[in-house]
């Protein structure tokens, strides 16, 4: 296994997080029958060799994937269950830790795509949602894979600098840090493209990305909620897939930390995070730190346990925070439904017993807060707030 896919292989193994990673698609109209769920599962998703992989370790060894060699997605493929709960419980062990889920929804149904995090990232998730839709016939589903950096490569002296900030505290414990439970709660938010649109635009100059403007509105709800000081920081995952690599399954992904600022105006707040994310290129600093952990050896040692305890404590970060757009064109359909929204609904850790998600589609966003149970009093005031203070960013000043 490669170094990143082996830590959350451990994560799971040794109980120190559930790594359930899942993928959330509602749609307009009626379900498929379960059988043609499973056909369309076959004929869609047969051509991924990831999704024959298994976990295999022997004690003490370090765990490698093994390959069944015949695809057999429609035992993968169930009609029952809910959100929360799936998202702790563990994938059946002996085949490859993925599954997906057809729900009842009160306006058509829901389909959950969910997998164990060693095997597959949230942008692999996505790929495969888009894999077993129906794109419109004038439009082809758009490239899931963040654009090139237009800036030069960087000096080595900046390679330095990323990797030091990489490694040195960033926050501290908050009142929403302490041992993770079971369960999962979620709230869910949907958001105008128009909203969006507004607060990207709320600085002079040009328009902000999608995640200075999340930051800026999670750094206020956390603020307006007594829940962070000065030393709030997030963890964003970045994807550094490449434009020939934008149907490439796996963990291909690494982690910024942005600390959040306090203060109290949100265009202050954004202006802050839209300098530090200009200043700061995310792809190539995630793109380098993807290459130094791919280069790890395959063995275990003290010191990547212990760099696993602090990657894995509360001074590292304090919550995730991501937005990801939807891999799925604009009227994409499964069956003769229409997909209406979708949410990436990220694993928890230590670290972050919090994480919001910002899933971009056709139609809008959703915005994600998910926690585990003993936090389930936080989601719904949580994503109440983050909405709130994104329509203050959308709001013009007078």
């Amino acid at each position: 296994m490669p170094p990143l896919d082996a830590w959350f292989h451990r994560q799971q193994s040794s109980g120190a997080a559930c790594t359930t990673v899942g993928y959330a698609a509602w749609f307009d109209g009626p379900p498929p029958a379960l059988a043609q769920l499973r056909t369309r599962v076959l004929q869609r998703l047969g051509g991924f060799r990831r999704l024959r992989a298994v976990p295999f370790i022997e004690a003490g060894n370090w765990p490698h994937w093994h390959e069944d060699p015949a695809f057999e997605g429609d035992r993968h493929v169930t009609a029952s269950g809910e959100l929360g709960p799936l998202l702790s419980e563990p994938l059946p062990a002996g085949q490859p830790p993925w599954q997906l889920h057809l729900l009842p929804d009160a306006d058509g149904f829901a389909v959950l795509l969910r997998a164990h995090h060693a095997l597959l990232d949230g942008q692999s998730l996505s790929i495969m949602l888009t894999a077993l839709l129906d794109p419109a016939p004038e439009r082809r589903p758009r490239s899931p894979v963040s654009p090139p950096s237009l800036l030069p490569p960087a000096s080595l002296a900046r390679k330095l600098a990323w990797a030091l900030d990489d490694l040195l505290p960033k926050s501290r414990p908050l009142p929403f840090h302490g041992q993770l439970g079971a369960g999962r709660d979620l709230t869910f938010t949907r958001l105008p493209g128009e909203l969006l649109a507004a607060a990207r635009n709320a600085l002079d100059g040009p328009r902000s990305s999608n995640t200075a403007v999340l930051l800026a509105a999670v750094a206020g709800a956390l603020r307006e909620l007594g829940l962070s000081g000065s030393a709030a920081c997030a963890m964003v995952p970045v994807d550094v897939r490449t434009a020939d690599q934008s149907t490439l399954l796996g963990n291909h992904y690494a982690t910024v930390r942005l600390p959040l600022p306090a203060h109290p105006d949100p265009r202050l707040r954004l202006a802050a995070l839209d300098h530090r994310i200009r200043r700061t290129d995310l792809r190539q600093r995630a793109s380098l730190q993807a290459q130094l952990v791919a280069s790890r050896a395959r063995r275990h040692t003290a010191f990547g346990a212990a760099a696993g305890r602090y990657v894995e404590s509360p001074r590292y970060s304090s919550l995730l925070c991501t937005s990801l757009p939807s891999a799925s064109g604009p009227c994409a359909t499964l069956g003769t439904a229409r997909l209406a929204a979708a949410a990436l609904l990220p694993p928890l850790g230590p670290s972050h017993p919090l994480a919001v998600s910002l899933t971009r589609h056709p139609r809008g966003a959703v915005l994600t807060t998910l926690a585990d149970h003993t936090r389930a009093a936080l989601t719904a005031p949580l994503n109440a707030a983050i909405t709130d203070h994104l329509r203050q960013l959308a709001t013009p000043q007078r």
